[in-house]
């Protein structure tokens, strides 16, 4: 609708200052020539509106000019309240201004839309967090926010999973992620992208050095390229097992990302236990050990190396065990 596109000309003048036409016509899908008419048409209207030719030309606003009109629909003032990732605001040092820049909000909405909004805001919620994902431990963002903002480089002390001690790198931040309720640094580390957890550095440190990130690439690119590995990443061992059915929805959750593909309905096996047969994919042997914990409701079929793995660590763990009663005894 062309009272919409007045609407959002208005808006994003205000917001941004002087807009070159052609940039408003991609952001709203028209052409030039349907801009310079809305211009027209808000000129006439009386909001002071002008454009100037040229190469460093473009549409703006009179100096000073401002208007309190939100342009907010229904809609858009209720989605502004399922703001429901509360645990990002609070990790960042924002739930204080969160709060008030809804108060605002609420206070610049036309009356209709206000009762909506806040009823949204107390029957919507979103938890990031995943079931039984444990307590996550307490995050100190405050330097790595500085850096991302300040465009500085950053010397990490980070420990790796598995690893006992730290390692340290110099890196070149692109911005904070929050994935699941975790969150991660994504940074250039020898003009390669680099995936760090948060919670896992041990320290950071602001250098004087100004950031180097590779040209044209943004934290969005950096993100994608790493999230496309890790998702698209050939496992190294494939894995088949044999699960006992009635174990086979819990065990199906807490192996998701390490299904080769989802089992049939007509991947019973024949005999004892009424078992299913099911397929993962590793990165490497160790990590089949988390397998363990289904006991004997689980059974490793191949590849033999994942089952040698099973069976030293159950030995390990009854060797513990039998340690442990014959020195309390």
């Amino acid at each position: 609708m062309k009272a919409d596109r007045l609407l959002s000309i208005l808006l994003l003048l205000q917001t941004r200052g002087r807009v070159p036409a052609h940039e408003l016509a991609d952001r709203l899908e028209v052409s030039v020539r349907t801009i310079y008419r809305d211009v027209e048409a808000l000129s006439a209207s009386g909001v002071p509106v002008y454009a100037e030719r040229g190469r460093h030309g473009g549409i703006e606003l009179l100096a000073g000019f401002r208007t309190d009109v939100t342009g907010l629909t229904a809609d858009e003032s209720r989605a502004l309240f399922i703001l429901a990732a509360q645990g990002a605001h609070a990790a960042l040092g924002l739930d204080a201004a969160l709060g008030s820049a809804l108060r605002k909000v609420m206070a610049a909405l036309p009356a209709p839309y206000r009762p909506a909004a806040e009823v949204t805001s107390r029957r919507i919620l979103v938890d990031a967090t995943r079931w039984k994902g444990g307590p996550q431990p307490a995050v100190d963002l405050d330097v790595l926010q500085d850096a991302v903002f300040a465009d500085r480089r950053l010397r990490l002390r980070y420990r790796h999973s598995g690893a006992r001690e730290p390692s340290t790198y110099t890196v070149d931040p692109y911005g904070l992620v929050s994935k699941a309720g975790v969150w991660y640094l994504v940074a250039d580390r020898r003009a390669r992208p680099r995936l760090f957890r948060a919670d896992r550095v041990h320290s950071a440190g602001l250098l004087p050095d100004p950031v180097k990130r590779r040209p044209g690439v943004e934290l969005a690119d950096a993100w994608e390229e790493l999230r496309r590995q890790i998702e698209e990443r050939p496992g190294g061992i494939d894995v088949t097992v044999r699960v006992r059915r009635s174990h086979l929805d819990m065990f199906l959750r807490l192996n998701a990302s390490s299904l080769a593909e989802l089992p049939t309905p007509d991947s019973a096996v024949d005999g004892e236990d009424d078992r299913v047969t099911v397929r993962l994919s590793y990165g490497v042997v160790r990590e089949a050990r988390q397998l363990l914990q289904f006991a004997d409701a689980l059974e490793v079929v191949s590849p033999p190396e994942v089952r040698a793995e099973m069976a030293a660590a159950a030995a390990s763990v009854t060797e513990l065990y039998q340690r442990v009663g014959e020195a309390r005894s």
